[in-house]
């Protein structure tokens, strides 16, 4: 039995500023001293950095217009600066004239889209997370093996669609903890479980946790499919929700890791948390009798909307920043292959992942 699909929200573009505030926050008096906690990391990971490079090399490379299936990332801030650029996102690559280059998105793609691409003569340039492309060949592997892939995460999500689309016979989504419950399977002894890379750690757990009791044979993927730069974020919030009396997450309501960011805090401590696009969208009364705002961003957010939260917060008398540091990144990966010599053939440095670009 397959999970229900459902629908993530998809933000409209533009919306660069949907919720102009007329007025500057207000700087309150509080019982005690006013301070950000400031998560870290947080932001752009390697994957969403490789991919937003893609599409301005192929600008640079191959000159306006090149396509993009999908939101490339995430977030409406990034998706609105390249279509100023001279990027057009579209649904499905049959929107896309034939011939042109068109860019898949981070989070992946079926083979049946590689298929419709090439039989459209399009010039695909895959800029698809490596750490994704990894659960796509777990997915084979195992479709080849003749396992059941129970595959954790939200049906409708891009990435979703694109790793249960390389074994669509062999896959079932499970949504939620609640539907592990109630998953049936043809043979339970041969189930394996994969994830989506942006899920909530802790709830992914408790998901495999439910379906181990219901499958006792479950097989582990060979290494954990939530993306090191998921983990780290929730790592950094968790430590920053402990002391804060109000959680701001910068990022667009279709990025489900800042979603996630959102519920993390509020589980581990925060008396409340909220979720914005951009600075003017942080509201006077979420900081009525509040201390400590802890302060993160997702990993497709670029650090500049970051510290426009920041500066709205300094007006508001949250000028003592505090910086909480969970760990370290230096992951970077490739530019996909078309991609890693400029327009003379000689190769090209801007080749990284993982930076915190403004």
């Amino acid at each position: 039995m397959s999970a229900t699909p459902i629908s993530l929200p998809v933000p409209q573009v533009p919306a660069r500023r949907a919720h102009v505030r007329t007025e500057p926050l207000q700087d309150i008096p509080v019982p005690g001293r006013k301070r950000v906690l400031l998560a870290a990391p947080r932001g752009y990971c390697a994957g969403v950095d490789r991919a937003v490079v893609a599409v301005e090399k192929a600008l640079e490379r191959y000159g306006a217009p090149v396509y993009v299936r999908k939101q490339i990332v995430h977030n409406i801030h990034v998706v609105t600066e390249l279509e100023a650029q001279g990027a057009i996102f579209v649904e499905e690559v049959d929107e896309v004239p034939e011939g042109a280059h068109v860019v898949f998105s981070a989070h992946g793609v079926s083979p049946a889209v590689v298929n419709a691409a090439a039989d459209r003569g399009l010039q695909a340039i895959d800029a698809t997370c490596p750490l994704v492309t990894k659960v796509h060949r777990e997915a084979v592997r195992f479709a080849r093996d003749d396992r059941h892939i129970l595959l954790i995460g939200h049906a409708g999500h891009e990435e979703v669609e694109g790793t249960a689309g390389e074994a669509p016979e062999h896959t079932t989504i499970v949504n939620s903890p609640e539907e592990a419950d109630t998953i049936e399977v043809a043979d339970p002894s041969r189930v394996v479980w994969l994830s989506q890379t942006t899920l909530s750690v802790d709830e992914t757990m408790e998901t495999v946790r439910r379906l181990r009791i219901r499958f006792p044979e479950l097989q582990d993927p060979p290494s954990d499919d939530i993306c090191y730069a998921t983990q780290n974020r929730q790592v950094a919030i968790k430590k920053v929700a402990k002391s804060a009396d109000l959680v701001i997450v910068v990022g667009s309501a279709n990025s489900s890791n800042s979603v996630r960011l959102v519920e993390v805090a509020l589980e581990y401590g925060a008396k409340a948390a909220y979720r914005v696009d951009y600075a003017d969208e942080v509201k006077q009364e979420w900081l009525d009798g509040v201390e400590t705002v802890g302060v993160t961003s997702g990993a497709s957010v670029p650090e500049v909307l970051v510290q426009e939260v920041l500066e709205q917060l300094a007006g508001a008398g949250y000028r003592d920043v505090e910086e909480v540091r969970t760990a370290e990144e230096d992951l970077m990966f490739s530019l996909p292959k078309e991609l890693r010599q400029d327009i003379n053939g000689q190769k090209t440095e801007r080749a990284l992942g993982g930076r915190i670009r403004a």
